[in-house]
């Protein structure tokens, strides 16, 4: 009997005895036994669920593709959107924090170059939880229709916000062109930053994504924790700013140590990392990204009823 492997998306396992019983001439039996399991619903066991996200990545590749066509195909300025936001919120930062505070900027560094390089990060963490979050509802016709790993819709959204960081990325380099400012060495490190943020924004949005299936109301505290988010994080000034006794416990806010790893890496290393406070976001960003996964994976097997 050909071994047979089914995804039909039931949450139980079948376990089927198959004993072949040959009989011989002089009367006398082999019984053959084996006892084998067959998985109804692809990736209910934790080692077949991540192999399941490695077959379905073409369906990785088509959300993602989808969702940021979608982003942009019926908007009045198209991707011009990647761009003005930010630019004006660079614009607001630097005369607020810059001209009217007068807060410093490193040496040799312009106010907007400071700031730029700290909202590069922040947008796409803030785009990506927020795509994220909202991520399962919007695709609750396919939930509900056909199996597949959940964790492939959240995380398939984020390659949007990872599009406007692109894009954010050139008004930066543009930026520097004009101030005739070239980043040092540190630069290479960079792409480790850029991960390190995804990771910051994957934990949470996993969470709020499990959650927002059930309580529909999850929605609303999105845009309440970005716009928090913003004000306690240093993308309009410096972490120097903050005094030292108060600074480790700034950083436990996990897009401190991102934001001020950005800065390092842009600014020449002019805006140097508080090591301490970088190791604390990190360990709060592994906090959430556990969890995150956790509760994403303990309530995925009631998505397609709830939905």
């Amino acid at each position: 009997m050909p071994l047979c492997h089914f995804s039909l998306g039931i949450h139980r396992n079948l376990k089927i005895e198959h004993r072949l019983e040959k009989q011989a001439t002089n009367s006398e039996s082999i019984p053959l036994s084996e006892t084998q399991e067959l998985i109804i619903e692809a990736g209910r066991s934790d080692r077949q669920y991540w192999r399941d996200l490695w077959r379905y990545r073409e369906l990785f590749q088509v959300l993602a593709w989808r969702d940021v066509s979608v982003r942009y195909k019926q908007t009045v300025i198209g991707v011009a959107w990647a761009v003005v936001r930010p630019f004006l919120t660079m614009v607001i930062f630097t005369v607020i924090f810059g001209k009217v505070a007068k807060l410093p900027a490193p040496a040799g560094v312009p106010y907007s170059l400071l700031v730029f390089a700290g909202m590069l990060p922040w947008i796409f963490f803030a785009t990506a939880l927020g795509e994220a979050s909202n991520s399962l509802i919007a695709n609750a016709n396919l939930i509900s229709k056909v199996y597949f790993p959940r964790l492939i819709v959240p995380t398939a959204t984020i390659v949007v916000a990872f599009v406007d960081f692109l894009i954010g990325f050139a008004i930066l380099s543009a930026m520097m062109i004009w101030h005739k400012f070239v980043p040092g060495w540190q630069i290479v490190f960079l792409p480790l930053f850029v991960l390190i943020a995804f990771l910051a924004s994957l934990g949470p949005g996993l969470w709020i994504t499990a959650l927002n299936v059930k309580y529909r109301d999850f929605r609303y505290v999105i845009p309440f924790l970005v716009q928090f988010g913003l004000y306690i994080s240093p993308v309009g000034f410096s972490t120097a700013m903050i005094p030292e006794k108060w600074r480790l416990i700034y950083s436990l806010n996990p897009m401190v140590g991102v934001i001020d790893g950005f800065r390092w890496c842009l600014l020449r290393g002019n805006s140097e990392i508080y090591w301490p406070g970088f190791f604390s976001s990190l360990i709060v960003t592994a906090f959430f990204l556990w969890l995150g996964i956790r509760q994403f994976r303990k309530m995925e097997k009631t998505f397609a009823d709830v939905i």
